[in-house]
């Protein structure tokens, strides 16, 4: 008798085990919120793996490969233009849907995601599918990266006022202990630390997993004792993921057709488009802790939805593109699915 081939998804539908753990997170909030010392105790932990989240970004982020790129620099111009700038005016021409389709708060974390930098792993595995301009796609997603330390907070202060700490002496205060100073200390201890991470890269996986969870519990704990999920039914989040798809569609349409109009190749289109149209919920995450209160669990919920969505848009993007007619560009070169699937898991 023959054995059966066990039912898989597709291997274009990416199925990312971690936002299953973040989902299994949030459900274990709701049932379970810490409230009182609980709360006061998660807080604090919660506190600390940010600056370790960060920290290790910092220690793992190549500063000298980072500036090597920089000859590449009307690619990262673009990229960053996306990042920055198109997707936040996107998110600001949103605000026309409030109230009839998304309320306050959702907007809110719709804008906030928009400020969120891009990704690195899931650029480079995509851009690597496609047989786009790989080594391009890694600095477009390490200068987005470093931009983002600085630039989300401000933008998020600027644009989003009170809602994320307005824009404050102590709300900069907070944002540099928190997030600038673990990140530049990684960078200066970097040259001593780095290959101890990459000795242990399987172990500080799980860490920057664990670290993220603990966030999230935080997060959806306050907003729960807050009783902020009362203001969510299943028709705004529906309302909420068809607003994700139009933006996600926009960015990839923009972040195509104007490097071509720009005049770019090919491969560093690929690379544009990857690195430009997509948002890092390792990175978000994390920052929505810091810059939001109570508020921080629908701020971060966005962010989630769009996380997954991205995936799997681009995982079909990619694997189309693969197959496109082109010689391979220098650092072009197909990765497996699986391989894929891995590396975008955190970023």
């Amino acid at each position: 008798m023959s054995r059966r081939t066990p039912l898989r998804p597709p291997s274009w539908l990416p199925v990312d085990p971690y936002i299953m753990a973040l989902l299994g997170t949030v459900l274990l909030a709701a049932l379970l919120p810490a409230s009182g010392t609980a709360a006061t105790v998660t807080g604090g932990a919660s506190t600390g793996a940010v600056g370790l989240l960060f920290f290790l970004y910092g220690s793992r982020l190549s500063t000298r490969e980072a500036l090597d790129g920089l000859r590449h620099w009307r690619l990262h111009v673009t990229v960053l233009a996306g990042t920055f700038v198109a997707f936040p005016l996107l998110g600001l021409a949103a605000s026309g849907l409030v109230p009839a389709v998304l309320t306050p708060q959702l907007y809110g974390g719709l804008l906030f995601l928009c400020l969120v930098p891009s990704t690195i792993q899931s650029s480079i595995a995509f851009t690597s599918i496609a047989r786009g301009n790989v080594p391009a796609a890694i600095c477009a997603g390490s200068f987005s990266s470093l931009a983002g330390i600085v630039l989300t907070p401000l933008l998020a202060a600027l644009l989003l006022g009170q809602s994320a700490g307005g824009f404050s002496a102590n709300s900069l205060l907070k944002i540099v202990l928190q997030l600038l100073v673990p990140f530049l200390a990684g960078q200066v201890l970097r040259r001593w630390i780095a290959p101890i991470l990459a000795r242990h890269r399987k172990l500080l996986g799980y860490v920057d997993r664990g670290s993220i969870l603990l966030v999230v519990y935080a997060a959806f704990s306050k907003g729960m004792v807050a009783g902020v999920w009362h203001q969510v039914t299943p028709g705004r989040l529906g309302a909420l993921l068809v607003v994700e798809a139009v933006l996600l569609a926009a960015m990839l349409a923009l972040t195509w057709y104007v490097p071509k109009r720009l005049g770019f190749g090919r491969a560093d289109r690929v690379a544009i488009q990857f690195a430009g149209s997509k948002k890092s919920l390792a990175a978000g995450l994390p920052m929505a802790s810091v810059l939001f209160g109570a508020q921080a669990s629908l701020a971060v919920l966005p962010l989630m939805l769009f996380h997954q969505m991205q995936l799997m848009v681009c995982a079909a993007i990619a694997r189309r593109r693969a197959h496109d007619d082109v010689p391979d560009g220098p650092g072009a070169g197909p990765v497996t699915p699986s391989r894929s699937v891995r590396a975008t898991a955190m970023r």
